[in-house]
């Protein structure tokens, strides 16, 4: 996966959908860590994969709220997408992502504006 190509789709999107966008991941993350690997290692899993959704909840509250203090777009891609010595939360991560990025429309959110 091209991190670079990942943070240019990302930063391409409104922020509604860039909120919709990470709350999808935030779903998807949830699931793939409720399905065990069998290999032991479930506590570490799903300590990981709280801890990523509560960052992520966190911005999506910072894109919601128009937050200046959010972190840039290139920050958060690159947190979930860059290598990690625990190549099981690295495996959650990236799988996740790749199913919210092939199933993920963009709607055109400044049509839901009233342009009062």
């Amino acid at each position: 996966m091209n991190i670079q190509s990942e943070i240019d789709f990302f930063s391409d999107l409104g922020l509604l959908d860039k909120a919709r966008f990470i709350n999808r991941l935030m779903a998807e993350i949830a699931e793939e860590a409720k399905v065990g690997a069998g290999d032991g290692q479930d506590l570490s899993r799903l300590r990981f994969s709280n801890e990523i959704v509560q960052r992520l909840a966190r911005f999506s509250y910072q894109l919601l709220s128009e937050d200046t203090a959010r972190p840039a777009d290139d920050v958060v891609i690159r947190m979930l997408l860059g290598a990690r010595a625990d190549k099981n939360a690295q495996r959650i991560v990236q799988s996740a992502y790749r199913r919210v990025l092939t199933s993920y429309e963009s709607f055109d959110t400044t049509v839901l504006l009233n342009p009062r």
